[in-house]
C-alpha cells in the first residue's frame, strides 16, 4: 500500500518541479518587452535593434525543440532535462552581464537552446511517471505557468526596470534554477528508450528551415515597415518545405518528426486545431497592453497591472479545471470554452477609456478563465490516447507546435493591427478603431476553431475521466 502512495507523491513533486522551469521559461519570454527601452540605453542602441535577440531566441526554440525527443531518448531524460536548466542559468547569467547588443544576442540564443530542451523533455517526465488517475491534475500543474506568466511577465518586467535594474529580469532565474537542478537530480529518474536510433539528420535540417521561416515569415508580417512580398515569400517557404518535411518523414523508419502519432484523433484535433486556437487566444496579450498604453494612455506599469485581472482569472480557473471536464467531457467543454473565449476576446475590443473599471476587470477575468481552461484541456486530451511507445514523439511533436503558435499569436495581433490600420487607409499611430478590429479577427479565428472541436467523439479523453474519478474514490 505504501509503494503506489509514495509513487503518487513523487509524481505530485515532478509536477511542481517541471511546472517551476515552464514558469521560469514562459516568464523569460514575456518579461523582457518592458525592459527593452532600458537594455537600448544601457547598449547605446535603439529599442528597434533589440529585436534581434528575441529572433535569435525564437530561431534556437525552432531548430532545437524537434531535436529534444531524440537527445532524450538517447541520453536520459534527467541528464537532458538537468542540463538543460543549467544551460538555461548559465545562459540568463550571461544576458544579465551583456554589456552589448551582439553579446546579449549570442547569450539569448545559448537561452533558447536550453529552453528548447526544457520544456517537451520536462513535460515527458512528467506523463512518464503519473498514473492516469492523476493526469488530468499533473498537466493541469505543469500548464498554469505558461497560461499565468505572459500576464504577470508585464507588471513584473515595468515593476524591476523602473525601481532597479534590467539586468535582474535575468539574474533571478539564477536561484530558481539552481534549486531545479537539485531537485530534478534527486527525484528523476534517467529514463531513456531501450532502442537506440540514429538520429534523422535530414528531418532536422527540413524541419529547421520549415519552422524558421514560418517564424520569420509571420514576425515580419506584423512589421509596419516591411514589404508584403517577403512575409508571403517566407510563409510560402515554410509551407513547402513543411510539405517535404512531412513526406519524408512518412517514408523515413525513424523520423525526428513522427506525423503518425496525428492518427490519434484526440492528438490530432488538439496540434491541428488547437494550434489555431492557441494563435487567436495568445494575440490577445500581445494586443490588450498596446491598447492600454497607446488607445487609453497608461504607463506600461498601469497597463501591466490591469492584466493581473487576467492573471487572476487564470489562476482561479487552476482549481476547477479537472471538476469541470470530468463533470462534461472535453467535447463539451472545448467547444463551450472557445465560444466565450471568442466572445470575450471581442469585448475587449469595445473597451474604451470611458469604460468603468469593473467592466474592464470583468472581461479580463473571464478571458483570463476561459483561455485557462482551453488550454488546459488541450494539454491533457493530448495524451489520452497516445501509447507509451509513442509519448517522445507526441511529445516533441506537440511542444514544437505549442512554441511555435505562442510566437504566431504575437505576429498575429501585429498582422491584425497592421490589417486594421490598412483597411482604413491610415498611417502612423495606432487608432482605437483599429484594436476594435484587430479583437474582432482574433476573436473570429477563435470560432472558426469550433468546426475542430465537432469532430471530437463525444466520450473523447473518458479514459482520463474515469481514471480520475476512480483515482479520486480510492483516495
Amino acid at each position: 500500500m505504501s509503494a503506489p502512495l509514495i509513487d503518487a507523491r513523487r509524481a505530485r513533486w515532478l509536477a511542481m518541479i517541471v511546472g517551476a522551469t515552464f514558469f521560469i521559461e514562459y516568464l523569460d519570454t514575456t518579461i523582457i518587452a518592458t525592459a527593452l527601452p532600458q537594455m537600448a540605453k544601457s547598449f547605446a542602441i535603439s529599442p528597434n535593434q533589440l529585436s534581434i535577440g528575441m529572433s535569435a531566441y525564437m530561431l534556437a526554440l525552432a531548430v532545437f525543440i524537434p531535436i529534444s525527443g531524440w537527445v532524450a531518448d538517447r541520453f536520459g531524460t534527467r541528464t537532458v532535462f538537468a542540463t538543460a536548466i543549467a544551460v538555461f542559468t548559465v545562459a540568463s547569467i550571461l544576458c544579465g552581464v551583456s554589456n552589448g547588443l551582439y553579446e546579449f544576442t549570442a547569450a539569448r540564443l545559448l537561452q533558447g537552446m536550453g529552453g528548447a530542451m526544457m520544456v517537451p523533455v520536462g513535460r515527458l517526465i512528467v506523463v512518464r511517471n503519473t498514473e492516469k488517475s492523476q493526469l488530468m491534475k499533473a498537466i493541469s500543474t505543469i500548464t498554469w505557468p505558461g497560461i499565468i506568466a505572459p500576464m504577470v511577465g508585464p507588471p513584473i518586467g515595468g515593476f524591476i526596470t523602473t525601481f532597479a535594474s534590467w539586468r535582474w529580469i535575468f539574474l533571478l532565474n539564477v536561484p530558481l534554477g539552481v534549486a531545479c537542478i537539485v531537485l530534478v537530480m534527486r527525484l528523476v529518474k534517467n529514463e531513456r528508450s531501450s532502442e537506440k536510433h540514429p538520429l534523422d539528420g535530414l528531418g532536422f535540417v527540413l524541419s529547421a528551415i520549415a519552422l524558421t521561416c514560418l517564424m520569420y515569415g509571420t514576425e515580419t508580417a506584423g512589421v509596419e515597415t516591411a514589404s508584403v512580398l517577403q512575409p508571403l515569400l517566407l510563409i510560402g517557404a515554410s509551407i513547402v518545405v513543411g510539405w517535404v518535411a512531412v513526406k519524408y518523414a512518412a517514408r523515413c523508419a525513424h523520423p525526428l518528426l513522427d506525423f503518425t502519432t496525428l492518427k490519434v484523433p484526440t492528438f490530432s484535433v488538439t496540434v491541428l486545431t488547437g494550434s489555431l486556437t492557441r494563435v487567436a487566444v495568445n494575440a490577445v496579450p500581445y494586443l490588450l497592453p498596446l491598447l492600454f498604453q497607446v488607445g487609453f494612455g497608461m504607463s506600461a506599469f498601469q497597463s501591466g497591472l490591469l492584466l493581473l485581472a487576467s492573471a487572476a482569472g487564470n489562476l482561479g480557473m487552476k482549481a476547477l479545471t479537472t471538476p469541470i471536464l470530468r463533470r462534461f467531457g472535453f467535447r463539451t467543454v472545448a467547444l463551450v470554452d472557445v465560444a466565450l473565449a471568442g466572445l470575450f476576446t471581442a469585448l475587449c475590443g469595445i473597451l474604451t477609456p470611458h469604460t468603468p473599471l469593473p467592466a474592464i476587470l470583468l472581461v479580463l477575468f473571464v478571458y483570463g478563465l476561459t483561455r485557462s481552461l482551453q488550454f488546459t484541456a488541450l494539454a491533457t486530451l493530448a495524451y489520452a490516447d497516445i501509447p507509451p511507445a509513442q509519448m517522445s514523439a507526441a511529445s516533441t511533436l506537440w511542444s514544437a507546435a505549442q512554441q511555435m503558435m505562442n510566437g504566431m499569436g504575437i505576429a498575429f495581433g501585429a498582422m491584425a493591427l497592421r490589417s486594421a490600420m490598412y483597411l482604413r487607409g491610415g498611417s502612423g499611430s495606432y487608432q482605437m478603431a483599429d484594436f476594435r478590429w484587430a479583437f474582432v479577427f482574433s476573436a473570429v479565428l477563435a470560432l472558426l476553431t469550433l468546426f475542430g472541436y465537432f469532430g471530437l467523439a463525444r466520450d473523447a479523453g473518458s479514459k482520463l475521466s474515469r481514471a480520475s474519478s476512480g483515482g479520486g474514490a480510492k483516495a
